[in-house]
């Protein structure tokens, strides 16, 4: 059993995090001591692991909740789709990665905003979570609604 403090450590995620997960049930300890201390278990662990890669995703703790909650939940296909989103955000940066330098090497002469799409990420997104049981979620980058007829743009909100 490893205390809140030892988890803060090991994870990276800060005590206060930790206690806000466990006030909305989000991660509850294995054990509370008499004198109130929260212990935490390899379970637990487990857990916050997918937690933390579906933070990752952008996803909000309360659609989290409700994944890792869902009577359906399979930790094994969940993973493979929070590695499939990852793969596809790297590609994404990639893309965006080469248009940066493009731009450095040739200028600003070159329109070209395909880097930015975020669709596919989206689609895919949309469909983990409805596939875990919240399908009125928005997804993680809260672009577009599916069926619009304008490609989705990772843009700044404005003022």
């Amino acid at each position: 059993m490893k205390t809140v403090k030892e988890v803060s450590r090991l994870t990276g995620v800060s005590v206060r995090a930790l206690h806000h997960y466990d006030a909305i049930g989000l991660l509850r300890p294995a054990k509370i001591t008499e004198a109130g201390y929260r212990l935490y278990d390899e379970e637990n662990l487990q857990r916050l692991q997918q937690i933390l890669l579906f933070r990752e995703l952008q996803f909000p703790l309360k659609e989290i909740a409700a994944i890792l909650d869902s009577p359906g939940f399979d930790p094994d296909e969940a993973l493979l789709q929070q590695i499939r989103l990852l793969e596809l955000r790297r590609e994404r940066l990639d893309a965006l990665i080469g248009l940066a330098r493009d731009i450095q090497q040739k200028g600003v002469s070159s329109m070209n905003f395909d880097a930015f799409d975020t669709g596919e990420i989206d689609r895919y997104a949309t469909e983990a979570k409805e596939r875990w049981g919240t399908p009125t979620c928005t997804t993680p980058t809260n672009r577009k609604p599916e069926g619009s007829p304008l490609p989705t743009r990772n843009r700044p909100a404005k003022p």
